[in-house]
């Protein structure tokens, strides 16, 4: 048998689920390190992911509720690609990754977690990343804190 160690998640398991919508809930507070948000912009927001891919994995979000594109204004949309920008500058000079992913899940069938609130998802990668653990046992391993990461990057933003 097989065991993976994963403290982290049981509050989540164990943690009252909040109602309503977090990507619109959190930014209205004012506790930007506790939510992970790293950078507010005009029409949207950064932060990390509370459960990522790999470290620095960071989500772009809007203000405005809305879950497809075709609903955002182009001026929303423009902020939204400049926020981005700024976003993988910052990864880059935090972490010089190899690459990048970045992506939009529409909808549950497109894998959305969140599917009612549009956000765009940057994953930094590194040659290698994907090693026997995601493969054998469809696990990743985080190797830093995500409070480590959040201090690192909140410097280039």
């Amino acid at each position: 048998m097989k065991q993976i160690w994963a403290p982290g998640r049981i509050d989540y398991i164990r943690g009252e689920k909040p109602l309503g919508c977090i990507l619109c809930d959190k930014p209205k507070e004012d506790r930007d390190q506790e939510n992970l948000i790293l950078h507010r912009g005009k029409h949207g927001f950064v932060l990390l992911n509370l459960y990522p891919y790999n470290s620095g994995h960071l989500m772009v979000c809007p203000y405005q509720h809305v879950d497809t594109l075709e609903e955002l204004s182009d001026e929303i949309a423009a902020n939204l690609m400049q926020i981005l920008k700024t976003s993988l500058a910052a990864l880059r000079k935090a972490f010089q990754p190899e690459g990048h992913n970045i992506g939009l899940n529409l909808g549950k069938a497109g894998g959305a977690g969140i599917d009612d609130h549009l956000h765009f998802h940057l994953v930094p990668r590194w040659a290698g990343d994907t090693n026997f653990m995601t493969v054998v046992s469809e696990s990743r391993v985080i190797p830093e804190d995500i409070g480590e990461t959040y201090r690192l990057l909140k410097l280039h933003f």
